[in-house]
């Protein structure tokens, strides 16, 4: 059953702790680190996929970025790492937003020239999705909002769709590229189809 979305006003206060005390919430989500014994080969990707440079880098460590933050990647060499395995508890991945379907579409069109494409396309219905496995197998998502304000994206989260499949609908890339170079209209192209009930066994990742 879909329930009303709280308001916007409601998420958004810090609140107070059982003892009344004033929770201050962070400013921002600032980076994330990975730890690595393909080093080299990692920079070069999250560069590649992210447009990002390194603002400080060594034998051992990098820090990358693509924006105003100094980093938004930490990237550790540490040697004789074992892969990691399915089944375990974890981060499952990191997701990076972009302004426009088209800047996500140019990009994923970027790399798949370069032989990078994603491991599982899907419209959750708030985004278009790409997720990505890194050389380590750890996933990050490439998304663009498809609704205008946080309001609608939240409200889609308590509708009857939403409930009735939490997870998605997967697309053809290209498909969706022709498409969106053919001139069809992004609210169109973003727009999630209705294909019944979807569960945790139909996402695609580790």
């Amino acid at each position: 059953m879909a329930v009303d979305a709280p308001a916007r006003e409601d998420r958004a206060k810090h609140g107070k702790n059982a003892q009344g005390r004033e929770i201050i919430s962070p400013e921002r989500l600032a980076h994330f680190v990975l730890r690595t014994s393909r080093f080299e080969e990692m920079v070069d990707w999250y560069q590649t996929v992210l447009g990002a440079r390194p603002a400080f880098k060594n034998d051992i460590l990098a820090f990358l970025s693509y924006d105003e933050e100094h980093h938004r990647v930490a990237i550790l060499a540490m040697p004789d790492l074992k892969p990691q395995p399915d089944g375990v508890v974890g981060v499952h991945h990191n997701a990076f937003a972009y302004a426009t379907l088209d800047d996500l579409m140019s990009t994923y069109e970027r790399l798949r020239d370069l032989g990078i494409k994603p491991v599982f396309p899907i419209n959750h219905g708030p985004t278009t999705s790409l997720y990505y496995a890194d050389p380590d197998g750890n996933q990050i998502e490439l998304q663009v909002d498809n609704y205008d304000s946080i309001d609608e994206a939240t409200a889609f989260f308590y509708s009857e769709a939403f409930a009735e499949n939490p997870i998605g609908v997967e697309f053809d890339p290209d498909d969706l590229l022709r498409r969106l170079r053919a001139g069809e209209p992004d609210e169109e192209l973003k727009r999630r189809p209705d294909i019944g009930k979807r569960g945790v066994a139909d996402i695609k990742l580790r």
